[in-house]
C-alpha cells in the first residue's frame, strides 16, 4: 500500500522560488510555518533554471531551497520540470515543438512547448529527470515525485510527422492488418481504402474526417502521453525505489483531453487539478461532481490529492471574477468532503510578471494581511484539526452515474445530429439533480464493477461496450433500478452505429426501439403530456416491451412515448428519450429515487452533507451554499469551531462545518 505523503491532510501549493530572490525564500518559509503547510510542489516550471545549457546543470538554488523547506518541516513534492522545456532546447531542436491539425507549428514563448512522440524530446526530458531523480531521491523532505505538469494540457494532441509515424505503428498493432483496419473504419465510404500503411492519415486540416479516425486518433494521443509518463516513471524508480509517484490530472465536467480513468492505475496517487469556472451559477456542483468523477477513479475509492486548486481570482476566463468572502475554505473542504486527503493551490506567492500574473497565490499581490491571506491561515487551522480524516474513505454511494472519455471523445466528433451540445452536459445535469437532494452518487467508468450500486444512471453514453452493456444490465436483473437517457448506446467501439434502431446496445434491456432523432433549435422546447418539458432533444420511438409513463405531446413526434419503464428481472429500467429541462429531471429524479428505495442524506436544498469513515470514526461535513442559515441533525464535536452539537447542527450562509462522531 502506497505511503500517503504528509502525516495528516497535505496542505500547500505549487512552490516557484525561481521567480523571487532568495531573501524572499526565507520570508516564504516563515508565512509557509504560520499557515500550516506542509508540503509543497517544487520545480515544476525549472528547467532552464536547472540546466542552463546542453549538459550544464546549477544545482545550488535548488539545495538551498529543498534544505530550508526541510529544516522547517515541509515536505516536498518534487516535480520534473518537462513542462517548460528551455529556450536553448527549442533554438537547438525547434522540431520538438507541437504541431496543430492546420499544421502550423507552435513557437517558443510558451508552457508544454513538447511533442509526445519526439523521441529527441524524450532523450533530453528522460535526462533531466534522471540528473534530478539521482541528486534528490534520497533527500529526506521529497516525499512525492510529480511527472510534469497537466500532461497533454496544452500538447495533447501533435500532428507532426514523427507522431503520424508513431500512430500507424499504434494501429498496426491495434489492428494487426490492413484489412482489419479497413474494416473497422469504414474506408469503403468515400472510397478511402487504405492500400499500405505509410498511407494511414492523421486527421490533419479542417477536413470532414473519419469519426472512427478521429477517436483511434485521440487514443494514440492519449496513450503517447501516458507512455511518456511511463518512461519517466522507470527513470525515478531506478534512484527512488519506495516514493510514490504521481502527476497532476484535469479530470473536468466534460471529456477530458487524455483518459484518467485508464491512467489512474499508473500513479501511485491519483492527483487532480481543479479550477471553476467564474461564471458557472453552480460552480459548487462542479466541484462535487469532477470530486466524485476523481474519487471514482481511484483504486477501491480511496483518498485522492488536489494537487491544484484557485485562492480566488483565475486568469483564463474572459471574466475572472475574485471569489467571495469564505468561497476559498468553502470549495477546499468541498473537495475534502468527497475524498481527497489535501488541499494544494497554484501557487504559493502569485506571480508579478508572467502569463498569469492576475492568478491570485496563497501570498497574494496584497500581501498576507488580506481576505486571501486570512483564510489561508484559517484554512491551515481547521485542516490541522481534521488530520485524522485522512485515511478515511467516503461513505458507500447506492448511486452510480456513468462517464468515458471515449464515449465524450466519439460523442463531440464528426457530423452528429446536434452540433450544439456537449457530452458532459447531461452527465452533470444529472449528477445535479442528485446533488440538490443530497444523495451522493460515484461518477464512474463503464467497466467499473456496478455491483454495490443500487441506481445505476447511464447519460449519453453514446459509446459503449458489449461487456459493459451487459454489465448495466445485470444491475435490473439483481433488483436494482437503471435509467438510460438519449444518445446512450448508439456506436461500438470502433465509432461504428450499431443497426437495428437505437439506443442499441441497451435495446433489449429496455424494451424499446427509437426509428429517428429530432433534435430541437437552440431555444425551442417541448412539453409532455405529463406536464414535463424538454430541451434540445426528441425521438421517434416505439415500444416493443415496457411501459409508457409519458408521451410527446406536441411537436413532429406529438403522441409518441417519451419516457417509459420496463421491469427486468427483480429491477426496473428506464429509458429517457428527451433532454429534461432542470425542474422536470428533479421531479423524475426524484420518482427514480423512490423507486430505488433512497433516500437523502440530509440538509435539503442549499446544505451540501457529506459523510468520511474510518474504524469507528465518522466525519460529517455539512457545506452551505446558500445565504440562509442551514440545519442538520447531527450529534458530536464540531471541528471547524470546536463546539459540542448534541442534536441539531446550524449552518450559517456560505460556512462550512464538519462534525466528528463515534460509532
Amino acid at each position: 500500500m502506497t505511503k500517503w505523503p504528509t502525516a495528516g491532510l497535505g496542505f500547500g501549493g505549487d512552490y516557484n522560488p525561481e521567480q523571487w530572490s532568495p531573501d524572499v525564500w526565507d520570508e516564504d518559509v516563515r508565512l509557509m510555518t504560520e499557515a500550516g503547510v506542509n508540503i509543497v510542489t517544487l520545480g515544476v516550471f525549472s528547467w532552464g533554471a536547472l540546466e542552463v545549457a546542453d549538459g550544464v546543470f546549477e544545482w545550488a538554488w535548488l539545495d538551498r531551497v529543498i534544505d530550508l523547506l526541510h529544516r522547517n518541516g515541509i515536505s516536498v513534492d518534487l516535480a520534473t520540470p518537462i513542462a517548460s522545456p528551455p529556450a536553448w532546447l527549442h533554438a537547438a531542436h525547434p522540431g520538438i515543438l507541437p504541431v496543430n491539425a492546420d499544421m502550423t507549428q507552435r513557437r517558443p514563448g510558451a508552457r508544454d512547448g513538447w511533442c509526445a512522440n519526439s523521441a529527441t524530446f524524450r532523450r533530453y526530458a528522460l535526462r533531466m529527470t534522471k540528473e534530478l531523480a539521482r541528486r534528490y531521491a534520497a533527500h529526506p523532505a521529497v516525499v512525492l515525485w510529480h511527472v510534469g505538469n497537466e500532461l497533454g494540457g496544452g500538447n495533447g494532441r501533435c500532428y507532426c510527422d514523427e507522431s503520424v509515424t508513431a500512430f500507424r505503428a499504434w494501429l498496426r498493432e491495434r489492428y494487426g492488418s490492413l484489412d482489419n483496419l479497413n474494416r473497422a473504419w469504414g474506408t469503403a465510404f468515400w472510397g478511402l481504402y487504405l492500400t499500405d500503411w505509410s498511407h494511414v492519415p492523421a486527421p490533419r486540416g479542417g477536413e470532414t474526417h473519419n469519426p472512427a479516425l478521429m477517436l483511434d486518433y485521440d487514443r494514440f494521443c492519449s496513450d503517447s502521453l501516458l507512455e511518456h509518463f511511463r518512461a519517466e516513471h522507470v527513470v525515478i524508480r531506478e534512484f527512488a525505489p519506495t516514493t510514490p509517484i504521481t502527476t497532476n490530472f484535469m479530470v473536468g465536467p466534460h471529456q477530458d483531453v487524455v483518459d484518467y480513468p485508464h491512467w489512474a492505475d499508473h500513479v501511485d496517487v491519483v492527483a487532480n487539478d481543479h479550477y471553476t469556472n467564474p461564471s458557472d451559477p453552480l460552480s459548487a456542483q462542479d466541484i462535487a461532481f469532477c470530486a466524485d468523477r476523481v474519487r471514482g477513479m481511484t483504486p477501491g475509492r480511496g483518498p485522492w490529492l488536489l494537487m491544484e486548486h484557485s485562492v480566488s481570482a483565475h486568469a483564463w476566463y474572459p471574466v475572472n471574477r475574485a471569489k467571495a468572502p469564505r468561497e476559498l475554505i468553502r470549495d477546499s473542504l468541498g473537495h475534502i468532503a468527497r475524498g481527497a486527503d489535501g488541499a494544494l493551490f497554484f501557487q504559493w506567492r502569485a506571480s508579478l510578471r508572467g502569463a498569469e500574473q492576475f492568478l491570485q497565490g496563497m501570498v497574494p499581490h496584497a500581501g498576507p494581511d488580506s481576505k486571501i491571506g486570512r483564510e489561508v491561515r484559517e484554512l491551515g487551522a481547521v485542516l490541522a484539526r481534521l488530520a485524522d480524516v485522512r485515511g478515511s474513505t467516503v461513505e458507500r454511494a447506492r448511486v452510480a452515474v456513468l462517464f468515458d472519455n471515449e464515449a465524450g471523445w466519439a460523442f463531440s466528433r464528426g457530423l452528429k445530429p446536434h452540433k450544439g451540445l456537449g457530452y458532459g452536459d447531461e452527465p452533470r445535469a444529472w449528477h445535479r439533480a442528485l446533488w440538490t437532494r443530497n444523495v451522493l452518487a460515484d461518477v464512474v467508468s463503464p467497466w467499473a464493477d456496478l455491483s454495490t450500486y443500487d441506481l445505476v444512471i447511464v447519460p449519453t453514453l453514446f459509446l459503449v461496450h458489449d461487456e459493459c452493456a451487459a454489465r448495466v444490465a445485470s444491475v435490473a436483473q439483481r433488483g436494482g433500478v437503471v435509467v438510460v437517457t438519449w444518445m446512450s448506446g448508439i456506436v461500438d467501439p470502433e465509432n461504428a452505429v450499431r443497426p437495428g434502431g437505437y439506443p442499441a446496445a441497451f435495446r433489449d434491456l429496455l424494451g424499446v426501439r427509437s426509428e429517428e432523432f429530432f433534435p430541437l433549435q437552440p431555444g425551442e422546447r417541448g412539453r409532455l403530456d405529463s406536464g414535463a418539458t424538454f430541451h434540445s432533444w426528441s425521438e421517434l420511438m416505439d415500444v416493443t416491451d415496457a411501459e409508457i409513463i409519458a408521451r410527446y405531446a406536441g411537436g413532429a413526434v406529438a403522441g409518441g412515448p417519451a419516457l417509459t419503464c420496463r421491469a427486468v428481472g427483480s429491477g426496473t429500467a428506464y429509458y429517457v428519450s428527451c433532454a429534461l429541462e432542470p425542474a422536470s429531471l428533479d421531479e423524475f429524479v426524484g420518482q427514480v429515487l423512490d423507486d430505488a428505495g433512497i433516500e437523502p442524506s440530509g440538509g435539503g436544498a442549499g446544505l451540501d452533507v457529506v459523510r468520511r469513515e474510518k474504524d469507528r470514526t465518522v466525519w460529517v461535513f455539512a457545506l452551505n451554499h446558500g445565504d440562509e442559515d442551514r440545519c442538520v441533525t447531527v450529534q458530536g464535536v464540531e471541528l471547524v469551531t470546536g463546539e459540542a452539537v448534541d442534536h441539531e447542527l446550524v449552518v450559517p450562509g456560505h460556512e462550512v462545518r464538519v462534525v466528528r462522531q463515534t460509532r
